[in-house]
């Protein structure tokens, strides 16, 4: 035995920005080239349906890894914001243990390498260590204003670096650096946040090109414009591409989406050797998510300010000590389930902070484990919705703040239209989904604290 297998596993976690489910080989999309990933996915699993739960602000990457970390619903996460505050980057809840403070109590040292994109306090918190951090919301591949580890916290101006090197490649430099230095008694738990497959999508070559020509087809669901006004179509995102959008110009993006992610994978196919070259790929669990999902050009969208699955559905893979290599997981869980289900692989308690529950049995396939029967989500005050497996229903209103917005039910059968692109809200036998998962997603706003609970109701 040597000497790293008598302890508590290491533990990975990756977070890619941008990210959506189905743009990895492995989970069925012929197109894209992922190796590393699908190599994850076989040694592991892949959660089918992995779901965020939203957030109020058009920056969606800072709530959605607020949840993340800490393990609860966007009401929960963080310190309350008024509607309508513009906000680079949000405050984590003080009373809410985050993912790296837990470790850390546990005998872990917790390192963190590049984006954080909330407060720098929840961050120290969270790490005793770190490099490469990046604490906004987006920047040019090249130019990626970064911070050494700040004991004291402070991360003044006078503190920052900017780095030329392609902030893939730099976070990855300080990931593998991390793990072939790192020579403590104690487990560690590495943090890395990359900033791809986020725009710019300026990817370097070879990848720039390789998606060129007919290599990549305009998703089913493309559309030259969103059918109404959904809130938020005005957000930079959305400005991204034309209006009418057009396909050809739709495949380029999504050209330079692949390529962002197939230069990504390779990246993190180095922390794998490293791993291997080390002796500690046995005993370390790796994790690669999402803070969220994309449009780029389904449903006539660009961004992921919205409720399609596209934007919030993302991948959960994760391999190592404990996870049996079964491969695809069915069933509905949250992204911040993943907190509480590393916690019990660890076996270390999860905090009575956390809201998200542990999917390590469902993994298992034991008797009695459960996914999740509906899953919710929310965009600002103009977008709600619910899903049970079957049936997905988003309410969208008209905002209060901004005036945007329609109200407007939509129906979905994703078993039957996956690609969301038949309404069923007016069908006269569909309307007893629609007043069931109406009530289900009213209880839920209730129960989470939604400041538009009686907002949003149907009927």
């Amino acid at each position: 035995m040597d000497k790293h297998s008598a302890r508590r596993p290491n533990v990975i976690v990756l977070v890619a920005d941008d990210h959506r489910y189905e743009s990895i080989r492995a989970h069925g999309n012929p197109e894209v080239l992922t190796p590393t990933l699908d190599r994850l996915a076989e040694r592991g699993v892949s959660y089918q349906s992995t779901n965020i739960i939203g957030g109020m602000d058009g920056a969606v990457c800072s709530p959605c890894r607020a949840c993340l970390n800490t393990g609860s619903s966007i009401f929960g996460a963080t310190v309350k914001q008024e509607l309508g505050d513009t906000v680079e980057k949000m405050t984590l809840s003080p009373e809410k243990r985050t993912l790296g403070e837990t470790f850390q109590q546990h005998g872990y040292y917790a390192y963190a390498v590049g984006k954080w994109h909330n407060d720098t306090a929840s961050f120290n918190r969270s790490f005793a260590g770190g490099n490469r951090i990046f604490f906004g919301g987006m920047s040019h591949h090249r130019e990626v204003p970064v911070y050494a580890y700040d004991p004291a916290g402070t991360y003044s101006s006078s503190q920052r670096t900017v780095e030329s090197t392609f902030s893939t490649e730099l976070f990855t430099d300080e990931a593998e650096s991390f793990i072939r230095r790192y020579d403590r008694e104690d487990p560690f738990f590495l943090y890395v946040a990359y900033t791809s497959p986020h725009d710019p999508r300026t990817a370097p070559e070879p990848y720039a090109s390789h998606y060129e020509g007919d290599r990549v087809t305009v998703p089913g669901n493309f559309l030259p414009e969103h059918p109404f006004d959904n809130g938020e179509m005005h957000i930079r995102d959305e400005g991204l591409a034309g209006l009418p959008r057009t396909r050809d110009e739709v495949r380029r993006h999504i050209a330079d989406y692949y390529a962002m992610i197939t230069h990504m994978d390779a990246q993190m196919g180095r922390l794998m050797q490293a791993l291997e070259e080390t002796g500690r790929m046995d005993d370390t669990i790796v994790v690669y998510t999402s803070d969220h999902g994309l449009a780029v050009g389904q449903h006539g969208l660009m961004g992921k300010q919205n409720l399609y699955e596209h934007s919030i559905r993302i991948p959960w893979l994760m391999a190592g000590p404990g996870v049996p290599a079964k491969g695809p997981i069915r069933g509905q869980v949250y992204q911040m389930d993943i907190y509480p289900t590393l916690c019990e692989l660890a076996g270390i308690p999860v905090p009575a902070s956390v809201e998200g529950r542990s999917m390590a049995g469902l993994m298992r396939g034991e008797a009695g484990a459960e996914e999740r029967n509906t899953v919710y989500a929310l965009y600002k005050d103009t977008q709600r919705m619910v899903k049970d497996g079957r049936y997905k229903l988003i309410r969208y209103r008209k905002s209060g703040v901004t005036g945007e917005g329609t109200d407007m039910v939509q129906l979905f059968d994703l078993l039957e239209d996956p690609l969301e692109l038949r309404n069923l809200a007016q069908e006269p036998e569909m309307q007893q989904h629609i007043r069931r998962l109406d009530e289900a997603m009213q209880a839920w706003m209730r129960q989470v604290g939604d400041p538009f609970a009686d907002s949003f109701a149907i009927s």
